[in-house]
């Protein structure tokens, strides 16, 4: 089990150093619309003018293997929502084990990060594991709200990141974001 949370944590340590290429432009916070995505499993709220990325995109800002399955970004690329449904087989009672996995590996990678909490919630009658950190881009610092779940007996990765320029009108909406999620 350690090994594939190492695996994992990796992963998202990827999905956050490469997802935030540099990006311009600021966004007025819009209304947040349900969605249904991954085939149905996880329903979410997602900002209403954000809008599936585009392939090519998709490749330049996650160009490892395993980017994510599903990325929902802003039209300047510079707020993204991101999905991943692993082939890690996970039970909810799991959660705790990789949450501490997680922050642990982040906290020794990650050493210039500014670390803005952790824990555990109850959301939808789910388990659900986050991380809440501002990490260091090429030209910019960038906020990382990760969250995770069991969900069709894997683990489910989901990452709402912004530049920390963005933080105060859009960290709000990454936790309603979290907050929403629903798994199947």
């Amino acid at each position: 089990m350690t090994t594939r949370i190492l695996l994992l944590a990796a992963t998202i340590m990827m999905m956050v150093i490469l997802s935030l290429l540099p990006c311009s432009g600021q966004d007025a916070v819009p209304s947040l619309e349900k969605k249904s995505v991954l085939g149905g499993k996880v329903e979410i709220l997602i900002p209403s003018t954000f809008t599936v990325m585009e392939e090519d995109m998709l490749k330049l800002k996650y160009p490892m293997q395993n980017r994510p399955a599903l990325v929902y970004t802003n039209e300047a690329g510079s707020i993204n929502v991101a999905f991943s449904l692993t082939t890690s087989k996970a039970e909810e009672k799991d959660v705790p084990e990789i949450k501490e996995t997680f922050v642990k590996v982040f906290k020794s990678m990650y050493k210039s990060a500014e670390w803005l909490g952790d824990g555990l919630v109850t959301i939808n009658g789910k388990s659900v594991g986050f991380m809440e950190l501002i990490t260091p881009a090429v030209d910019t610092r960038i906020y990382n709200r990760i969250f995770f779940a069991e969900c069709d007996g894997r683990i489910l990765l989901c990452t709402f990141n912004c530049k920390e320029s963005q933080v105060t009108e859009w960290a709000p909406v990454g936790k309603k974001i979290m907050d929403s999620l629903v798994t199947k």
